[in-house]
């Protein structure tokens, strides 16, 4: 199945890349390439094969749970650069 140079263009305009010619090309024997492969793929007899969603046997790998007395507020706060009682002051992120 050829790869069309249109499909290319639209797939980098949907990830808003721009592409030049140079890459529009490479990228499209590249992807060529690949599609080439999962053919090949396709090709394997996958019959009497059991599907798998999980590779490695791991059972509950999470620590038990300890309660112990937390970090005071005081000795949290002491380093922070700027504070508002008993929060640390932030940069406003957003909008």
């Amino acid at each position: 199945m050829p790869i069309l140079k249109e499909d290319i263009l639209k797939v980098a305009r949907l990830a808003r890349l721009e592409l030049t010619p140079e890459e529009l090309e490479l990228f499209s024997k590249d992807l060529a390439k690949i599609i080439s492969y999962i053919d090949q793929l396709k090709k394997v007899n996958t019959d009497g094969i059991v599907p798998r969603n999980r590779f490695i046997k791991a059972e509950n790998v999470l620590r038990e749970d300890i309660v112990k007395p937390s970090l005071p507020k005081e000795k949290a706060l002491a380093n922070a650069p700027d504070r508002d009682e008993d929060f640390f002051r932030v940069p406003k992120v957003l909008g």
